[in-house]
């Protein structure tokens, strides 16, 4: 006589493959994507059948699945049997309950990560889309990269062919987010991504461009990159900057791209711990990616014919850019970052690019080592013949002997927990000595930081001056 509370019933096979099936549970293993026969696609389900298998025990336990519109929770007892005779597997109970609408804003936000790793091309621009700043890494985008670096503050979109559009001027930004477009030089289609650096109530100030290929760049034939014994590297970008960087940048960004639409689903349901370990591999890729590009640089600033491309700037136009752009990454833990307000100005001689990568690390230093719902300021200083932007967080400080040792090459302060290269803050010295300015640090145990970076003023320039007294509007002088 049959058993009553017997749903279901399935088979396995030795290499976990489902020969066969009742429903629900065929039906479950094609929404997962999987066939029968084929292998087990259910992961919780997976995970007890082979522990069954490996142990030779009967297992029993509830297991937990998406199919994408239900999240279904099911008792199996899974029993195997002789070698070569798989496992049986019994289905005693099952509740399906609709998944809950998931937040759009949480989607995008999702989507703007993976666009992000996988952009070949980024770009800053001001509120009206004029280019700031130009970086990619893929041999068919020298010829562009290299235009718009000669015509920045021009719109981006000079310089495409945007599908579908005859317009020259730039379209509204949301007319813009998503637009496929022509590059001259390359043969490949293109998708813009826009991501505003919004201000309350106000148009944004300035839009992060990434360019994402919508497929890789064909492989180049190889070529041996070996130098014989008796012949070192001249001065200049060496192996890592002009032959292994560009090699790598695009399989780690596919790889961490690949890793985040596993991690947040996007390619269908996933049990929580499968997840977790698609996180991980997307954090492992970017410490990766992040490691290649502080290795390039390294290369680039060591070298004897490097230099900077000064040009009049604004630094409080660069720590509002700099606060907007990690922003979110500071919100994820409730961190504060207090930026010179509109209207305030410090102007100073050096380069755009140059200054706003060191604002960056200093800035994205100060959210790494900063406790949870602290503030970061970033306040300005006009010295005269310097101007000052100074990076104050709330962090756990520096004493005599690490504040002597923290801009050292490959320098972490003996810290384990924490990714990074230890390049970062050398590569933003030897960068603002570069430009003719310096780069401090003012710290004490228990009382934060505070990062002091000097370049050149504008001494011509008519605009006002902000003059604000740090250590008043801090607190204590360690931030």
């Amino acid at each position: 006589m049959s058993d009553p509370t017997i749903l279901a019933s399935a088979h396995c096979d030795d290499a976990d493959c489902l020969t066969s099936a009742d429903e629900p549970l065929a039906g479950l293993q094609r929404r997962c994507g999987g066939e029968i026969p084929g292998t087990v696609a259910i992961p919780a389900l997976l995970e007890v059948v082979r522990k069954a298998r490996v142990y030779g025990l009967k297992l029993a336990r509830t297991i937990k699945a998406t199919d994408g519109q239900d999240a279904i929770t099911a008792w199996v007892e899974v029993t195997p049997g002789e070698p070569g005779q798989g496992c049986q597997i019994v289905l005693r109970s099952w509740q399906a309950a609709p998944l809950p609408p998931e937040d759009l804003q949480v989607v995008a936000e999702r989507r703007a990560a993976i666009d992000r790793a996988v952009a070949e091309l980024v770009a800053r621009l001001d509120g009206q889309q004029a280019i700031l700043s130009v970086d990619a890494s893929a041999p068919d985008l020298a010829d562009v990269a290299a235009a718009m670096r000669a015509g920045m503050g021009r719109p981006w979109t000079d310089f495409v062919t945007i599908a579908g559009s005859a317009h020259r001027q730039p379209l509204h930004w949301r007319l813009l987010d998503g637009a496929v477009v022509e590059l001259p030089g390359s043969e490949r289609t293109w998708r813009a991504s826009l991501f505003p650096q919004e201000q309350p109530g106000g148009d944004p100030l300035g839009f992060e461009l990434c360019l994402t290929a919508e497929q890789p760049l064909a492989a180049a034939p190889r070529q041996s990159a070996v130098l014989p014994a008796n012949v070192m590297p001249q001065n200049g970008p060496g192996l890592v900057g002009r032959d292994i960087a560009p090699v790598l940048r695009q399989p780690i960004a596919r790889i961490i791209a690949n890793a985040e639409t596993i991690r947040t689903r996007l390619a269908g349901p996933l049990a929580d711990e499968y997840s977790q370990y698609a996180a991980d591999i997307a954090a492992a890729g970017q410490h990766l990616l992040a490691l290649v590009e502080d290795l390039a640089d390294l290369e680039v600033v060591e070298s004897e014919d490097f230099n900077t491309a000064p040009d009049r700037i604004d630094l409080a136009d660069v720590a509002r850019r700099a606060a907007g752009i990690l922003a979110v990454r500071a919100q994820e833990r409730g961190i504060t970052i207090d930026a010179p307000r509109l209207g305030e100005h410090l102007p100073a001689i050096a380069e755009f690019r140059r200054v706003l990568q060191v604002l960056l690390n200093l800035v994205g230093n100060a959210i790494r080592y900063s406790p949870d719902n602290s503030q970061i300021w970033i306040r300005l200083e006009d010295a005269g013949a310097r101007a000052r932007l100074i990076v104050a967080d709330q962090g756990p400080g520096l004493d005599a002997d690490q504040q002597a040792r923290v801009f050292d090459k490959f320098e972490r302060l003996g810290r384990s927990d924490e990714g990074g290269s230890g390049l970062g803050l050398y590569i933003s010295r030897r960068l603002a000595r570069a430009m003719g300015g310096d780069l401090g640090v003012e710290s004490a145990p228990g009382q934060g930081a505070r990062f002091i970076l000097e370049v050149p003023a504008d001494l011509l320039a008519q605009a006002p001056t902000t003059g604000h007294d740090v250590a008043t509007e801090n607190g204590p002088a360690g931030g």
